[in-house]
């Protein structure tokens, strides 16, 4: 403690000077080191507070924004107010959720996770994520290599070349918002509930009532051409044509045959 207060400058001499062991044993030295070490800790905060704030920081204080304007937004609550402290938004955003939660049934948003996980088995779902993760990011970059690919070829024929710069400008928003990185966090796996795991095919009649369309009617009937592209269906590229070299060799002994005359 007494180094402690050497580096901090402290001003008080009883706790500075005279024997180490008998500095703190009156309540008068003991008050003045809490008066003392209180006091620091509110300057550091103070400077801590003006200090500018880095740009992570900044990112990770709009990102948060952001989520609480969506979840206000999905509960129907009024836009967020910059000006409202964050544990009075904190506090009507759960009585929101627990007055939306007592209209349900019980087992209505029970948790897909239902056994608590130890310091070990989190880790190993960590290293599942992170595996996962780099195995749908590699599948995601293709699909929007191949997006941008298609998007290029539009631009091949005459009648597109005009409109060019219409086309950028309607596509280029939609291609900004797609991202390499997946946004899929272990914060997902505990906000997932239980009907997550009913998987509903994509061709399902429940599904068709609201994804079809008077265009899937014309475009996809029949059978779906097979289109190949298939890493095992792929042949060798042809190998590169060279000029015969100069002074070269012959080879060795080579026969050749008589033709033979055709008969008249």
């Amino acid at each position: 403690m007494s180094g402690l207060l050497g580096e901090l400058r402290c001003p008080y001499p009883s706790l500075t000077t005279g024997d180490v062991t008998s500095r703190l044993r009156t309540p008068e030295n003991c008050l003045q080191l809490l008066y003392f070490l209180s006091s620091e800790l509110l300057a550091a905060r103070l400077q801590a507070r003006k200090r500018p704030r880095s740009p992570e920081q900044e990112n990770r204080s709009r990102e948060a924004v952001c989520e609480l304007q969506h979840i206000c937004q999905a509960l129907g609550m009024p836009e967020v107010d910059p000006d409202c402290p964050i544990p009075q938004l904190m506090a009507d955003i759960k009585s929101k959720i627990s007055g939306l939660l007592s209209t349900m049934p019980p087992e209505q948003m029970a948790p897909l996770l239902k056994t608590p996980l130890a310091s070990e088995e989190w880790k190993t779902v960590e290293k599942i994520h992170g595996a996962l993760r780099a195995e749908y990011q590699c599948r995601k970059c293709m699909m929007i290599t191949r997006f941008d690919v298609t998007l290029e070829s539009f631009h091949w024929s005459e009648r597109a070349k005009d409109r060019s710069k219409a086309m950028a400008k309607a596509f280029k928003p939609l291609r900004q918002s797609l991202q390499e990185d997946s946004q899929v966090t272990l914060a997902h796996l505990l906000a997932a509930r239980d009907d997550l795991s009913r998987i509903i095919k994509t061709s399902s009649g429940t599904s068709r009532d609201k994804t079809s369309c008077a265009i899937n009617k014309v475009l996809m009937t029949g059978g779906v051409p097979d289109r190949g592209g298939r890493p095992n269906e792929i042949e060798p590229p042809m190998p590169m044509w060279e000029k015969r070299r100069e002074g070269g060799g012959g080879g060795g002994y080579q026969r050749w045959g008589k033709r033979g005359k055709k008969k008249k």
